[in-house]
């Protein structure tokens, strides 16, 4: 009975200390920042793209709002 306990004792130390240990490589690395400071990795990549697009949208069937809404001006929402 007693060998039972610790060996289960042993094996609930073993998974808390892998799940721990799962966690210690988490975040990016120093010499990774200077490819995801590129332009092209952020969000929003291309500024000129998203304003047209919002310009777009917004003069629709003089919808209001861009992207943000559903619907358009004719009042069938």
């Amino acid at each position: 009975m007693r060998i039972r306990k610790l060996f289960i004792a042993f094996i609930i130390t073993t998974i808390t200390a892998f799940s721990l240990g799962g966690c210690a490589s988490m975040g990016v690395n120093v010499w990774e920042r200077d490819i995801l400071a590129k332009p092209a990795m952020q969000l929003d990549a291309n500024a000129n793209d998203h304003a047209l697009d919002d310009h777009i949208y917004f003069s629709k069937e003089a919808s209001s709002g861009g992207r943000g809404f559903g619907g358009g001006g004719c009042g069938c929402n």
